[in-house]
């Protein structure tokens, strides 16, 4: 039994998880951002520059003061796997229950009265806070790259 599920293990070396981590919160954050715009486009006014604005600098300080953090614990969590660990192993469990309540919450604020320009700033924020901190996987990746 145990050598069927090391065989149906999706197995890389533990320096692609960087990348694979990397790519997963570029390509969220751009998403989130991107549906935002295409919100505040609708404004056509100063109230659009103003929503925007409001939330890149609230995307910043959570880069700042929460996602980069979560992102260096995970980049250590993967320097501490096996030369090679499963695929699934770029973030931890508990980050995929983050990453369900997050979905959920996403798609329950974006299906509320709420008026989507109110809502920009908040995807704006999250978008641009995953983007930003993505990059702690990027830098550590070419970091393994060059010293390997």
């Amino acid at each position: 039994m145990r050598g069927i599920l090391y065989r149906l293990n999706p197995a890389v070396p533990n320096h692609w998880l960087f990348l694979l981590a990397g790519f997963l919160w570029t390509g969220v954050g751009t998403f989130l951002c991107i549906r935002a715009f295409l919100w505040l486009e609708t404004l056509h006014d100063l109230s659009a520059a103003l929503f925007g604005a409001s939330g890149a600098v609230i995307a910043v300080a959570g880069k700042r003061f929460v996602f980069a953090n979560v992102a260096r614990k995970n980049v250590g969590r993967i320097f501490r796997l096996p030369q090679r660990a499963c695929f699934f192993a770029f973030t931890a469990w508990r980050g995929y229950a983050m990453i369900a309540v997050m979905i959920i919450l996403g798609i329950t604020l974006r299906n509320t009265s709420i008026p989507k320009q109110y809502l920009a700033p908040l995807y704006i924020a999250m978008g641009g806070a995953l983007v930003l901190s993505s990059l702690v996987f990027y830098k550590s990746f070419w970091a393994h790259q060059r010293d390997n």
